[in-house]
């Protein structure tokens, strides 16, 4: 979803352009949040792991998705991500002009299979489909086909990365805590960790399987195929902050609160400037990246 925001502010108005589409979408889902009409002054604990954590009143709501399907829960299909999305992207102009090459994964309900829409397959269908949790939003039917959150076979997909761009530096920013410091004990915190692990586990299998074909790659004295040679080339940057993410509330991702989005804005930004002082000597020449440093 972000990419998609992101490539639309650049083919606009280039990096600027970029910056303020981001401002602007998060700002509308923020206004648009359960709890957005909670005054600021009367939610602002001075520690951010009290900030990530959501009203009681909507961790009820979450409770009951796990009896209730989205048909029961929201019988009018109920979704302002289509509004916002709707008002702020202009898809004709994204399928024509966009140069930013896009992936977006969603995943076939028929097969449970990952399913990519590119550049100029993109539609509003195709991102609310991106972003559907089944759990909470109806499956989003496209061309006869019904497809759900794309997170839940490839989050993201690193091959079309590798297959489809040219690009040296593939570049990877971890929102999940790996591994996360306390072990759940209530059924709501078990819960959530397994919903969190099922998103989180195709992508760590698939960055794995990437950086151990790297390795052996490397190992060779010569490269004879295009993968082979790609591989050899391909300089992998992991930034993530396991400090922060595992202070979080697991409900985290689904709090929109606006002081709560400013605040991580503000993390992430200098969580990022800090990286980049440390390692953008390394774009284009190495990998920052150690697989055993993530994996143990």
């Amino acid at each position: 979803m972000n990419a998609v925001v992101l490539a639309h502010g650049y083919t606009a108005g280039g990096r600027d352009g970029a910056r303020q589409a981001l401002k602007d979408f998060w700002r509308s889902v923020a206004n648009s949040a359960p709890f957005s009409f909670v005054p600021d002054d009367m939610s602002t604990p001075t520690s951010i792991t009290m900030q990530s954590d959501l009203p009681a009143a909507l961790k009820s709501y979450l409770s009951l998705v796990r009896f209730f399907s989205p048909h029961q829960l929201n019988p009018f299909d109920i979704n302002p991500l289509r509004d916002i999305l709707a008002a702020q992207i202009d898809f004709e102009r994204l399928r024509s002009d966009c140069r930013i090459k896009l992936f977006i994964a969603t995943t076939q309900v028929s097969t449970g299979t990952l399913k990519l829409f590119r550049n100029r397959q993109l539609t509003l269908e195709v991102l609310l489909a991106s972003a559907c949790l089944p759990l909470l939003h109806r499956a989003v039917e496209i061309d006869g086909e019904a497809y759900w959150d794309g997170g839940l076979t490839a989050n993201p997909p690193l091959f079309p990365l590798l297959n489809k761009c040219s690009a040296r530096d593939v570049m990877v920013v971890l929102l999940h805590p790996q591994p996360r410091t306390q072990v759940p004990t209530s059924a709501s915190d078990i819960w959530d960790r397994l919903t969190e692990m099922g998103f989180s586990s195709t992508f760590y299998t698939e960055l794995q399987g990437v950086m151990l074909a790297k390795r052996e790659a490397e190992r060779s004295w010569f490269a004879f195929g295009r993968l082979e040679r790609r591989l050899r080339q391909l300089n992998m940057h992991v930034i993530e902050s396991q400090e922060l993410m595992g202070q979080l509330s697991m409900h985290s991702k689904m709090n929109a609160h606006p002081v709560f989005i400013n605040r991580l804005h503000d993390e992430g930004r200098n969580h990022a400037e800090s990286w980049l002082g440390k390692n953008s000597r390394q774009l284009g020449v190495r990998s920052s990246f150690s697989l055993a440093k993530l994996f143990g």
